[in-house]
């Protein structure tokens, strides 16, 4: 049974995986697999979807819990619903489950090429700390390439303190 987080956010479960992986699709040219999801699952990563009050996923988000660290892995809003608002709910979420694991920082990787994720994570207070090269595969002219991920974190109670939950 999943468990309620949240306005909205519950626990992902396998049951979720067709509704996850019919926006993952829609939302990245190249999309994690439905493997990658239910390995995450089964690995006891911090996994977390946001319903509508009719119980539609409208997004989600995976991160994984280290020592005192939360690695955001993958945050993804239904296409048709970006611009709303729910990509700072599902942080918030990311933020709460940190908290409740323990963590000090938030550490996620995003393309410079993401540009409406970048402006989300630097509104929530985020900040690049490092480039990691060639770290996503990519399509330039047609051919297969890499693109590069800003690296990005935060100490969790600036992140707490600016978001008003301290």
């Amino acid at each position: 049974m999943s468990q309620v987080i949240g306005a909205g956010l519950r626990t992902m479960d396998t049951d979720d995986l067709d509704a996850v992986m019919d926006i993952e699709l829609r939302a990245y040219e190249f999309a994690w697999s439905r493997g990658n999801f239910a390995d995450s699952l089964a690995a006891g990563y911090v996994a977390q979807v946001l319903c509508d009050d009719n119980g539609r996923l409208q997004g989600y988000f995976v991160a994984l819990a280290g020592v005192e660290e939360m690695h955001l892995l993958n945050i993804t809003v239904e296409p048709r619903l970006q611009g709303r608002g729910l990509g700072h709910q599902l942080l918030d979420g990311v933020l709460l489950s940190a908290t409740q694991h323990g963590a000090a920082l938030l550490w996620l990787e995003v393309r410079p090429s993401n540009e409406r994720a970048l402006r989300l994570y630097d509104h929530y207070g985020l900040h690049a700390v490092a480039r990691r090269r060639g770290y996503y595969p990519a399509m330039v002219d047609g051919r297969p390439a890499r693109e590069d991920a800003i690296v990005m974190s935060s100490p969790l109670h600036t992140l707490r303190q600016r978001r008003g939950f301290d």
